[in-house]
């Protein structure tokens, strides 16, 4: 029997789903959740197999929720449930670690083949991301996937507020480097100023991440 966590504001979306797992032999729900505080706990005590997981909570976005859900429950695989169909959304959620996505756009019934589907260790997207991934197969997920490792680092403080001077002394290099890695991120990520960079964590559910 594999046990699941429900996290989403709204407790008729709750219910639904809650029936239709109800209806399968080897799933289970053992705790629904309202916003993110409340999934931190009830998955840190129960540990659960799955997390259905919704992007827009109350007190926060699902996005950093994601890694805090993981950092505490290791073994647990996550399904996002969202309205958001697009990217940065689906790219992002995935990158964080979630093994599925599933919009609410879709049939409730892709909801329990995703989690079946990551049980078995795979990846899942609701057919309607597949589809449009396989009308777009040379489409760009998100321009930040194009940044590398230093530049995400970059990118994060400085969406932060920090000056350049305070990112080189937290990364440990020179300034100058700095300014070589902000013109490649703002060159890749179509930004302009700090302001953009600014919106694009914001909008990301990264600002959380970089202040930290």
């Amino acid at each position: 029997m594999y046990s699941i966590v429900l996290v989403d504001d709204h407790a008729i979306v709750r219910e639904g789903f809650k029936r239709l797992i109800g209806m399968e032999p080897d799933l289970e729900v053992i705790a629904e959740c309202r916003n993110a505080d409340d999934a931190v706990e009830a998955i840190a005590q129960h540990q659960p197999d799955l997390v259905a997981l919704d992007l827009s909570l109350p007190d926060g976005s699902g996005l950093p929720l994601i890694e805090h859900l993981l950092s505490v429950a290791a073994d647990t695989r996550i399904v996002v449930l969202s309205m958001h169909d697009g990217e940065p959304y689906v790219s992002e959620a995935l990158r964080r670690g979630a093994s599925g996505y599933v919009t609410k756009g879709v049939a409730p019934e892709e909801l329990v083949a995703g989690l079946r589907a990551v049980m078995q260790g795979e990846q899942f997207l609701s057919s309607d991301l597949r589809q449009r991934r396989a009308e777009r197969p040379g489409e760009a997920l998100d321009p930040f996937e194009r940044l590398t490792a230093r530049e995400r680092e970059v990118f994060l403080l400085l969406a932060a507020g920090r000056a350049p001077k305070q990112v080189a002394a937290e990364l440990g290099i020179g300034q100058k480097t700095v300014y070589i890695h902000r013109a490649s991120l703002m060159g890749k990520l179509g930004a302009g100023s700090e302001l953009d960079l600014y919106r694009m964590a914001s909008e990301r559910g990264l600002l959380d991440t970089a202040r930290n």
